[in-house]
């Protein structure tokens, strides 16, 4: 059964979102801080963390944070009252992957868990070659970018953005069509997930000028090399 790393301050509703999901079937530790939910994760390696943002000791987006150093992959949901578009972003660039605010129903947390669990890769796939961009070398099962000795290690998210980019590249990929296969649906502030993570690989890519991502408005992306 999936692991779920529950962190949330909140005595009452941190226990009714633990059983809940546990009589569905998931395994769930449960955390009343920022500090010991770091302490959980790193003992027991999750399949998800579902996170509180405002929290005692570790606010959610410092928790972000410090998981994204430890591990690139591990899909991050977080729970927050906030529904400012700069607080939705900002959890984006730490690394989360999806938002859900307060108040919910427990169904639709179960719905994100899954699709996030869904979404990450069962196993490794086979190696087919490293894949040129520019003066790049992109590693798509090892989510790695090379430049020269310099390397970086790309979220799964990341890499299969970046694939779609390869695929389709000096071609417009289609923004819907993207968002509904790595996000799982169009809707706003998964839009603005997107566009934060274009900018993330703006910036892996920015050491080849030759290389770009353009946006063509009101249609979606092309990779131009």
């Amino acid at each position: 059964m999936p692991t779920v790393l529950l962190i949330e301050d909140e005595p009452s509703l941190g226990l009714i979102v633990k059983d809940s999901l546990e009589s569905r079937g998931f395994t769930v530790q449960y955390a009343a801080d920022g500090e010991q939910g770091l302490q959980l994760f790193r003992q027991q390696c999750p399949d998800i963390v579902v996170a509180d943002v405002m929290m005692p000791k570790l606010d959610g987006f410092s928790l972000a944070e410090q998981i994204r150093r430890d591990n690139a992959s591990v899909p991050i949901i977080f729970l927050t009252a906030r529904s400012q578009s700069a607080d939705v972003v900002r959890g984006f660039e730490l690394g989360g992957n999806d938002y859900l605010k307060k108040p919910f129903s427990m169904d639709e947390l179960i719905v994100r868990i899954k699709a996030q669990l869904n979404r990450q890769p069962t196993a490794a796939p086979a190696p087919t070659g490293l894949l040129t961009i520019g003066r790049y070398e992109f590693d798509h099962p090892k989510q790695k970018l090379r430049l020269g000795a310099l390397e970086e290690t790309l979220t799964n998210r990341e890499a299969e953005l970046l694939k779609r980019l390869y695929d389709q590249r000096n071609q417009v990929l289609a923004r819907n069509t993207v968002l509904r296969e790595l996000w799982g649906d169009d809707s706003f502030f998964n839009g603005r997930s997107l566009d934060v993570f274009i900018t993330r690989l703006r910036r892996c890519l920015k050491d080849d000028p030759q290389v770009q991502i353009v946006n063509i408005r009101g249609i979606g992306y092309k990779l131009i090399l």
